[in-house]
């Protein structure tokens, strides 16, 4: 993704609590901050290294959001009665196929990226892939699962029940979602006021495809694809990989928990470039990659 830096307000005036985040990313500031006693000592307000704007990305081929098509048929997941729910797993409206796989409870805080304040009533939109990396709808055609629409509650949060998604050839492992200012708009079509997606951490990926048979090919396919190769991901800014990757904790006996926050910036610009894959693996038109970049309206 295109670092935008260009085309936000200048920040240059509100100070080092602001700046200092972007400048040396968010882990390495968590780090500094836990190590030296910064926290509390330098002033830095708590959210400050935890509100990093999330870049547009593109929505890849397999959205079901109204925006394209599959076999001359528009694919929309979001008009369908049953599509804000908090389980992702099972099908839903008169579809009933189930995805197996391992559990992951989803809490996502949703954050105006000016103030890091809540998007309470926001609506979010999440779609991922299954254990091996096939969508439902596009590759699965008699099933709808693991798409779902939430509501942001006070504190912004939103909270699903999924599975741990796969990883498929040419893709660093990844959720999409979209934002929208109310579920109204969500399943009326109207257009996001973010698309983008979650990178998956490696530690914890690595660790599920090796040891749960269901994700047969995720090992191999992992091994093939970096944060940097990634033709989505490889051109975000060190801050920006860091704000949007899920963090993972749990056992796998008993599933996941994975957490992550996602700023808005409101003025951001809504283009997605694609960042070119060395070799031309998973480039537009891969598996979940992208096939256009999604309009400037969207």
């Amino acid at each position: 993704m295109t670092d935008h830096s260009d085309h936000r307000p200048h920040d240059h005036d509100l100070g080092f609590a602001h700046d200092l985040p972007r400048m040396i990313g968010r882990r390495r500031l968590l780090s500094l901050m836990g190590g030296l006693g910064l926290a509390s000592a330098s002033g830095l307000p708590a959210l400050a290294a935890q509100c990093v704007a999330l870049p547009w990305e593109t929505a890849g081929p397999y959205p079901a959001d109204g925006s394209n098509v599959k076999d001359g048929q528009t694919v929309n997941a979001l008009t369908q009665a049953g599509v804000i729910r908090e389980d992702l797993r099972p099908s839903f409206g008169e579809m009933t196929p189930v995805a197996e796989g391992l559990k992951l409870d989803l809490e996502l805080t949703l954050q105006d990226a000016d103030g890091c304040t809540p998007l309470e009533g926001y609506a979010i939109y999440v779609w991922h892939c299954d254990t091996t990396g096939l969508y439902s709808l596009y590759d699965t055609t008699d099933a709808n699962y693991l798409r779902g629409v939430g509501m942001a509650d006070a504190e912004g949060k939103v909270r699903f029940t999924t599975i741990f998604p796969g990883c498929y050839d040419g893709r660093w492992p990844h959720i999409h979602f979209e934002v929208f200012e109310s579920a109204e708009a969500a399943v009326s079509g109207e257009a996001s006021v973010l698309t983008a997606q979650i990178a998956l951490p490696e530690e914890e990926a690595a660790a599920v495809y090796e040891t749960d048979a269901r994700y047969s090919n995720g090992t191999r396919n992992l091994g093939r694809i970096t944060i940097p190769s990634d033709n989505v991901f490889g051109d975000n800014s060190d801050a920006e990989i860091a704000q949007q990757t899920l963090a993972v904790s749990g056992d796998m006996s008993e599933g996941l928990t994975g957490t992550v926050t996602i700023p808005v910036d409101f003025t951001a610009d809504r283009s997605a470039q694609m960042a070119p894959p060395p070799g031309g693996a998973g480039g537009p038109g891969g598996p979940g990659g992208g096939m256009t970049p999604p309009p400037d309206s969207k």
